[in-house]
């Protein structure tokens, strides 16, 4: 838990903190619509994160970190539905803050932030998952989607 601490921590405030603190963009003054729905975002984001670390911890016997990996494969909680919902939970974060803000550059880094989480994706964690998991996660991977959940 404290490596999931430290890395949504690292990634989900102190790097948009300093964007900010470098942009010279500062805490609004009156909440309107945008910065109500960003909350709104940012809450629901965070929510779905720790939801999925906790899965990870109950339910796989691990945590997210490459170095304490789940003992078993989770594909239940949010993993139902999507291969991937602990990013979106991020993603989802980030895009509240760049909406409270009013942010150009949180939602640049948002950009970034979701190509280096898809290369990351596909070319370590579902070979890697292979590898560990085999066949149940060959059927989980065709199964469930990656990015979007089935409607």
């Amino acid at each position: 838990m404290t490596y999931a601490t430290l890395f949504i921590g690292f990634l989900l405030i102190f790097l948009p903190g300093r964007i900010l603190s470098a942009s010279g963009i500062v805490r609004p003054t009156r909440l309107g619509l945008l910065e109500l729905t960003g909350i709104v975002l940012g809450a629901a984001g965070g929510a779905l994160a720790l939801w999925c670390i906790l899965a990870f911890a109950v339910i796989g016997k691990g945590t997210p970190a490459p170095f304490d990996p789940p003992r078993r494969l989770v594909i239940r909680g949010p993993y139902r539905y999507l291969r991937n919902p602990m990013y979106l939970g991020a993603a989802l974060a980030l895009l509240g803050a760049a909406l409270f803000y009013r942010s150009l550059p949180l939602l640049a880094y948002l950009g970034g932030f979701l190509l280096v989480t898809h290369g990351f994706v596909v070319w370590y964690e579902e070979p890697t998952l292979g590898r560990l998991f085999g066949d149940e996660y060959q059927a989980y991977r065709s199964s469930v989607r990656r990015w979007l959940p089935r409607i």
